[in-house]
């Protein structure tokens, strides 16, 4: 017999990526289960399917950096306090990270894919469900969006859960109404300039450089650090929280086309976000 969830959750996480460097992601996970009829006449009762797999994909995956093991880009250290990092792009620059075991994913694969991270969970999961169940299938997809968007990662230490960890993100969509119109071109601006981007509050810069901006603070969690190429970030006065960046996009905006009032629609995943508007 053969059991589906559809949906079952979303994670909302960053991976680092040999070209792209750290990404911002987030996919819908699908689950299936193989097995034969237990004495309810069940595979598995879809109540147990549902939490165990959800507070899984929540504690493991969900707001962490998932980093390939495999990958010849990467120079990693485990120490009793924690992780530190070192991944060489393509491009010859380097992102440093360091931070609590916790705020990583370590995934045995050369790259992070939604095939290669569903065998790895699998393999993390076998024997956590009954003996009726034969067999796990886990799928990842993302959120089918037709209009602009982007992959941001960015760290909160002020927050008390785990987006406090200072490499985690978002794949997420916006929308942008100037004067109650939609504009597809601001949209796609912001799209643009977004694309794989670290969004980093100035108060956590540390140092810097032409090449390199150095972030680092400490959270409930633990000491947290971040190195990475200058052109690969935007540094804001505040923190990056959606409702900030919401109200940061559309003083931006309102700033460059003044009298008009700007609307922006900042989502955060999936089906979440923040409205802030703004005129000048």
């Amino acid at each position: 017999m053969h059991l589906f969830v559809d949906s079952l959750t979303n994670v909302d996480f960053s991976y680092l990526h040999r070209s792209r460097g750290i990404v911002g992601e987030t996919w819908l996970a699908n689950a299936a289960l193989d097995g034969a009829l237990d004495e309810q006449g069940m595979v598995c009762d879809f109540g147990i399917v549902k939490k165990t797999l959800r507070n899984w994909l929540d504690t493991e995956l969900d707001h962490r950096l998932l980093v390939p093991t495999q990958a010849s880009q990467l120079s990693l250290a485990q120490r009793e306090d924690g992780i530190e990092l070192e991944w060489k792009l393509d491009s010859g620059e380097t992102i440093s990270v360091s931070g609590p075991a916790q705020a990583f994913a370590l995934v045995a694969a050369e790259s992070i894919t939604p095939e290669s991270v569903a065998t790895w969970c699998v393999g993390e999961l076998d024997g956590i469900f009954p003996t009726s169940v034969d067999k796990l299938h886990l799928g990842f997809t993302s959120e089918a969006i037709d209009t602009p968007f982007y992959h941001y990662s960015h760290g909160l230490k002020k927050h008390d859960g785990n987006c406090q960890r200072i490499a985690h993100g978002h794949r997420s969509r916006i929308q942008i109404d100037v004067d109650g119109q939609r504009s597809p071109q601001l949209e796609n601006e912001w799209a643009a300039r977004w694309a794989d981007i670290y969004l980093g509050t100035r108060e956590d810069l540390q140092s810097e450089s032409e090449q390199t901006l150095h972030f680092a603070y400490s959270a409930r969690q633990g000491a947290f650090t971040l190195s990475i190429p200058a052109n690969r970030c935007e540094i804001l006065e505040c923190d990056t929280t959606v409702e900030q960046l919401a109200q940061y996009i559309a003083d931006q905006l309102a700033a460059a086309h003044p009298g008009r009032k700007i609307q922006v629609r900042a989502y955060e995943g999936i089906g979440k976000g923040a409205i802030a508007s703004a005129k000048r």
